[in-house]
């Protein structure tokens, strides 16, 4: 199975995200903010990261772009974010992000988007 990292600072959200995963066998690194993502990414070497746009210091949009330059384009990154209004979904992948899962997830297609996108790397 796959190695998922996340991005949540919501605790509720990081541990429904974790129980979701973790049932389809997939391995969770958790990371509350965007602080020392860069160097979770390189020692974790995820297949995926799952990336809240709006989090505490820099944001979603920020990271990305930080991922983009510094690994240059090595990992996927999918954001998995409330802005979920017309247009979010193009602006998030404009901005660098792989793919897009609008909050609040539907517990029963949640794994099945997590798949597809473990299919699209």
């Amino acid at each position: 199975m796959a190695t998922i990292l996340i991005v949540e600072d919501s605790p509720d959200n990081m541990k429904l995200f974790t129980t979701l995963l973790t049932l389809r066998q997939h391995t969770v690194v958790p990371l509350t903010s965007g602080d020392g993502l860069l160097a979770a990414i390189e020692a974790a070497r995820p297949d995926l990261v799952l990336m809240d746009i709006q989090l505490p210091g820099k944001d979603g949009f920020e990271l990305v772009l930080e991922i983009r330059r510094s690994l240059h384009g090595a990992t996927r990154v999918v954001a998995l974010t409330a802005h979920a209004m017309a247009g979010d979904r193009e602006r998030a992948i404009e901005a660098g992000f792989d793919g897009y899962i609008a909050k609040p997830i539907d517990i029963r297609r949640f794994p099945d988007q997590i798949a597809q996108q473990l299919e699209l790397r």
